[in-house]
């Protein structure tokens, strides 16, 4: 079992072979499923529709810090009822983005705040999208008490006391290419202590692609040597580290059924 906990495949992010052709090497390649996100509403719609037509995929839906400045009521009210499907099973991704700054830094608290208050109304974890603001997220996880419904700092790219506040407020801390770069050490170290039960992979394609991959496109296929660097680290198989991110994610938001 493996599956690539975070990954983009419609809009602007579609590979130029197509879905179909991308989820046919994933499951060639052992990924078992893979969580879908959406980054504003016409994403978000194709993906529920994208979900829908295959098991082995759910649904993440959220409004991206990139896209904050487009948020207003019916933003709001429509993320609310898409995410109300049973295939929705987390909320996001969301967060703070001060690295590119597309959107008023006051517009994306306001849009973090309220996925995390959607997420909390529904019961669904949230995804974190966190980018040379780690303090203001994490203030802001505390403030709207994020930890009543848990959730994933996906793309970990922060330091071991960030991992820990962020595990401490009951976050799963989701690991991507990024641990296979050379100068990522600070991440390695991360991947390799941290807890057993809060981990996961991902490949946040179409970015961020591993090594040997770096440079070109990424795709679900590719969390296999995610899921090797981090076994290499923890001193298990790739199989251990896919049985065990599979069942982090299950224990989190009830999918896959691993039973």
């Amino acid at each position: 079992m493996l599956v690539d906990s975070h990954c983009h495949l419609v809009g602007s992010y579609t590979a130029q072979d197509g879905i179909a052709t991308v989820l046919d090497r994933a499951r060639r390649a052992g990924v078992t499923g893979c969580v879908v996100v959406g980054t504003d509403l016409d994403d978000c719609r194709q993906v529920l529709d994208l979900v829908h037509r295959h098991d082995d995929l759910q649904a993440c839906l959220g409004v991206h810090p990139h896209e904050a400045s487009r948020w207003d009521p019916a933003a709001a009210a429509e993320l609310e009822a898409l995410c109300r499907d049973p295939d929705v099973r987390l909320v996001g991704e969301t967060g703070l983005d001060w690295h590119y700054d597309l959107s008023p830094r006051d517009m994306q608290e306001t849009v973090f705040r309220a996925h995390i208050r959607l997420a909390r109304r529904l019961g669904k974890p949230v995804v974190v999208h966190t980018r040379e603001a780690p303090g203001e997220t994490l203030r802001i996880l505390r403030e709207e008490d994020a930890g009543q419904v848990g959730g994933i700092i996906h793309c970990f790219s922060e330091d071991r006391p960030f991992a820990a506040q962020a595990l401490d407020l009951g976050f799963h801390l989701s690991f991507s290419g990024i641990v296979t770069f050379r100068n990522a050490g600070a991440i390695r170290e991360v991947a390799a202590w941290a807890p057993a039960d809060r981990i996961l992979v991902e490949t946040d394609s179409p970015f961020l692609a591993p090594v040997p991959h770096r440079g070109k496109p990424n795709e679900p296929a590719h969390v296999v040597h995610v899921a090797a660097q981090v076994a290499a680290l923890r001193h298990l198989t790739p199989a251990q580290v896919g049985d065990l991110t599979t069942r982090n994610l299950e224990a989190l938001c009830g999918w896959p059924s691993c039973s």
